[in-house]
C-alpha cells in the first residue's frame, strides 16, 4: 500500500499520518491511502503564480503546444500506458474503458497541440477581431487583445475520469499561459497521481505549470481562500458541491471566475419516424445499451432519459431488454467483462437510493446480473432498465442516477418530446435518431436552448459519428442549467476562457507594437526595396511596397469572360448592367482584379517566396469600371514562424487603389516564406 504524495512548489510531499484507505473496486483490496497533505496548500497557488507562470508566459504558443504534443507522445508511449491501464482496473474500469480515460486524455493534449499550430499566432498575444477605427485619419484606433492572466486555475475534479478529465482542462489552460492546481477527487486520487508523477518525471513541462494538491474537503478551503481575481477554479462533480462553490468567498467577493460542470440528465430521443425496421431505431438502441454500460454508466454525459414515440414503446423496451441481457458484467480485468463495478461500494449505495427514488414514477423493466468476480467486497451494480409509468413524473427528471440506470419514456408528438427533454433542466448533451429532415431539424431547433451539445444521428452518419456521450476537444464541453452553466474545452474557445480580453487604445503605430501586427496607418518601410526579396527573418512587419500602375480596359474584361467563362451580365451586357442598382454600368470581374493585382507585386524570380496557399478576409469594396486605374499597396501584415521547417507563415495586408485614392479590394494574401539559409531548419 502506499500513501499518495501532493506535488506542490517542486517537491512531492509524503504525508506523515494515516489516512483513508482507497479500495480496488472490484476486489476490495487496498490500492493506496489517502492522507492530511503534507504542504501548505497555499503554497501551490504562489508557486504557481511566481514561477509557473512566468515560465509559461515567456513561451509563445506554438512553444507551449509542441509540449503538450510531446506530453501526449510519452502518455501513450506503451510501457508508460501499461502503468496506467494496472491502475486504472482499480477504479472499476474495463480496459475498453481506460482506452477513453487515459489514451482519449493523451488524444486531447495532442488535438489541442495541432490546433494550436494552425490556429494561433507563434507569440504571446492574441488579436481579437478587427481593428476598431476610432478617427476618420486612422490617427487613434482599438484592438481587442487576449493576454494570459497572471493567476492561476484550480481544478477540481470528478472521480469517473481521472486523467481525461484532468488533461481536458489541462491542455487550455496550459496553452493559455496558466499554471494548473489539480485536486483530484479521493476514490481514484491514485491514477491521477500516477499521471502527474509522469508528467513530472518527463522533464517536458516548466516548473510550476502542474502541480498536485490531494486534498481533503478541508484542505480544499484553504487552497481555495488563497485566491483572487486573477485566479479561477474548473470543477467537475454535483451540483451541491458547485452551488456550495459559487458562495464561496474566493468566488462571491474575490470575483474568482469559476466554471461548473455539473450532474446531467441527458436524453436520447428516437424520431417519431425511425421505427422497428429503420436503421436508426437499431443505432438508438446500441447507443443508449452502450451509454447504459460504458464506465459502468459512471459519465456525465451518459444517457438517463431514453425518450421514445408511445407507438415505439413495446418494440423499444423489448430490444433494449434484449441487448442489455448480453452485457458481461464482471471484474475488469477479465477480457470478457463488458462491463465492471463502480468506484465504490459508497457509490453503489447511492445509485441504489437513485433507482429508489426514481421508481416513484417509473417500474423496472431490466436488471442484469454479475458474471463473474463478485465476491460480495466488490461494488458491482448490473444495468437497470426503468419504464416511466407517468412521463411527466418529478423524480424521471430530477433524479440522476449515476451509474448503469436509464429510464424509458413515452412521448406522443416532437412538442411534448421536447418539453420532456426541457424538464430536465438544462444538460451537457442530447442525442437525436431518425431521418425525417424536418422532424429532426424541429427536434434540434427546439431542444438546443437547453443543451451544451446536441448530436443528429441518421443511417448516413452511423458509422462516422463519435456517439453521444463523447465530448470531443474541439467542440464545447459543458450545458446550461442543472449542468453548471460552463464550458470546458471548445478548440480554441477553451482557451481564449482562460485568457483576459482588454481593449487597447493608441495609435496605430503604438498598437502594432503591442500586437505584432500592422495597423492601418501604422508607419510602412518601403527603404528594403521588393519584399518578397526578403528571407522570413529579414523581414520585418510593416515592410512594405506600392507598386506600379495598370489600366483596367473593356476588352480585359471580354478577354477575361471568354477565358474563364464567367459572363455575368454585369461584365458583359451593357444594358442589363446599367440598370444594376449596384453597377450602373459594365464593370471588371472581382478575381480579374485579383489576378491583376498579383500582377502587380509579385516578384517573378525564384526567392524567399515559396508559396501562396490563400487569401483571407477578402472584400471587393468598390467596382472597378473599364478605364480605371490600379495600384496595389503591399504590406507584411504578420509573420509567424513554423518552428524547425525552414519556413514561416507571411500574412501581406493588400489594398488596390484606383486613381481616385479609393480601395477597390482589400484582403490578406497568405504565403509561405523561407527562412534564412541554416536557420531554424532551413537548407544551408
Amino acid at each position: 500500500m502506499r500513501r499518495l504524495e501532493s506535488y506542490v512548489a517542486g517537491c512531492w510531499h509524503r504525508p506523515a499520518a494515516n489516512g483513508r484507505a482507497l479500495l480496488d473496486a472490484a476486489t476490495g483490496e487496498t490500492v493506496a491511502e489517502l492522507s492530511p497533505v503534507a504542504a501548505d496548500p497555499a503554497a501551490a497557488v504562489a508557486h504557481g503564480r511566481d514561477v509557473g507562470g512566468p515560465a509559461l508566459r515567456e513561451m509563445t504558443f506554438h512553444q507551449r503546444a509542441a509540449r503538450l504534443r510531446d506530453v501526449a507522445k510519452m502518455l501513450l508511449a506503451e510501457e508508460t500506458k501499461e502503468r496506467l491501464y494496472d491502475l486504472s482496473y482499480c477504479t472499476g474500469a474495463t480496459r475498453s474503458d481506460s482506452w477513453i480515460d487515459i489514451d482519449g486524455g493523451a488524444g486531447v493534449l495532442m488535438s489541442y497541440a495541432g490546433r494550436a499550430r494552425r490556429e494561433l499566432p507563434n507569440s504571446n498575444v492574441v488579436v481579437d477581431g478587427a481593428t476598431e477605427p476610432l478617427s476618420r485619419d486612422d490617427s487613434f484606433s482599438a484592438v481587442h487583445v487576449l493576454t494570459s492572466r497572471a493567476g492561476v486555475e484550480v481544478q477540481i475534479n470528478a472521480f469517473n475520469f481521472p486523467v481525461w478529465g484532468m488533461l481536458e482542462k489541462f491542455a487550455p489552460a496550459f496553452l493559455a499561459g496558466v499554471p494548473s492546481i489539480v485536486k483530484p477527487a479521493a476514490e481514484t486520487a491514485y491514477l491521477a497521481e500516477a499521471a502527474v508523477r509522469l508528467m513530472i518525471e518527463s522533464e517536458l513541462l516548466p516548473e510550476g505549470a502542474l502541480q498536485l494538491v490531494c486534498a481533503s474537503p478541508a484542505e480544499l478551503s484553504t487552497l481555495l481562500d488563497s485566491l483572487s481575481g486573477a485566479d479561477s477554479i474548473a470543477f467537475t462533480g454535483s451540483a451541491s458541491v458547485g452551488a456550495a462553490l459559487r458562495s464561496h468567498r474566493a468566488v462571491a467577493e474575490a470575483a474568482v471566475r469559476l466554471n461548473v460542470e455539473a450532474d446531467s440528465l441527458n436524453a436520447a430521443v428516437l424520431a417519431p419516424d425511425a421505427g422497428p425496421d429503420s436503421a436508426e431505431f437499431g443505432v438508438f438502441v446500441a447507443e443508449t445499451v452502450r451509454e447504459m454500460t460504458v464506465k459502468a454508466g459512471q459519465k456525465c454525459t451518459a444517457i438517463r432519459r431514453a425518450l421514445v414515440p408511445r407507438q415505439h414503446l413495446d418494440a423499444a423496451a423489448q430490444a433494449l431488454v434484449a441487448a442489455l441481457g448480453d452485457v458481461a458484467v464482471g471484474d475488469p480485468r477479465d477480457p470478457d467483462s463488458d462491463m465492471g463495478p463502480l468506484v465504490s461500494l459508497a457509490q453503489r449505495s447511492e445509485v441504489q437510493a437513485s433507482v429508489a427514488a426514481l421508481l416513484q414514477g417509473a417500474e423496472p423493466l431490466f436488471e442484469g446480473s454479475v458474471r463473474s468476480g463478485d465476491d460480495g467486497v466488490g461494488a458491482f451494480l448490473a444495468p437497470t432498465l426503468l419504464r416511466a409509468t407517468d412521463p411527466w413524473a418529478e423524480t424521471v427528471h430530477t433524479v440522476e442516477a449515476f451509474g448503469p440506470v436509464a429510464t424509458l419514456v413515452p412521448y406522443a408528438g416532437i412538442t411534448e418530446a421536447t418539453e420532456l427533454v426541457a424538464a430536465g433542466g438544462g444538460s451537457l448533451v442530447a442525442s437525436l435518431y431518425g431521418a425525417d429532415r424536418d422532424d429532426m431539424a424541429a427536434l434540434a431547433l427546439g431542444i438546443a436552448s437547453h443543451h451544451g451539445r446536441v448530436l443528429m444521428a441518421d443511417a448516413s452518419a452511423a458509422a462516422a459519428s463519435t456517439g453521444h456521450g463523447s465530448p470531443l476537444p474541439m467542440l464545447v464541453h459543458g450545458g446550461p442549467g442543472r449542468s453548471g452553466g460552463g464550458q470546458e474545452m471548445g478548440g480554441m474557445r477553451g482557451v481564449f476562457g482562460h485568457m483576459q480580453r482588454s481593449a487597447v487604445q493608441g495609435s496605430p503605430d503604438m498598437l502594432t507594437a503591442v500586437t505584432g501586427e500592422h495597423i492601418a496607418g501604422s508607419r510602412a518601410n518601403r527603404h528594403k526595396g521588393h519584399p518578397f526579396k526578403l528571407t522570413f527573418d529579414e523581414l520585418e512587419v510593416g515592410d512594405s511596397i506600392t507598386t506600379e500602375s495598370r489600366t483596367v480596359t473593356k476588352a480585359d474584361i471580354d478577354a477575361f469572360a471568354e477565358s474563364t467563362g464567367d459572363k455575368f451580365y454585369a461584365h458583359t451586357d451593357e444594358a442589363a448592367a446599367a440598370r444594376s442598382p449596384i453597377f450602373g454600368g459594365i464593370v471588371a470581374h472581382g478575381y480579374l482584379v485579383l489576378s491583376f493585382a498579383a500582377g502587380l507585386f509579385v516578384w517573378p524570380d525564384e526567392g524567399p517566396v515559396l508559396a501562396n496557399y490563400g487569401i483571407d478576409r477578402l472584400r471587393f469594396a468598390k467596382p472597378t469600371y473599364p478605364g480605371d486605374v490600379i495600384h496595389v499597396v503591399l504590406t507584411c501584415k504578420r509573420k509567424t514562424q513554423l518552428d524547425g521547417r525552414g519556413y514561416g507563415e507571411v500574412a501581406w495586408d493588400t489594398r488596390v487603389i484606383n486613381q481616385n485614392g479609393e480601395v477597390n479590394a482589400a484582403y490578406d494574401v497568405l504565403t509561405m516564406v523561407a527562412n534564412t539559409p541554416g536557420r531554424n531548419g532551413a537548407p544551408t
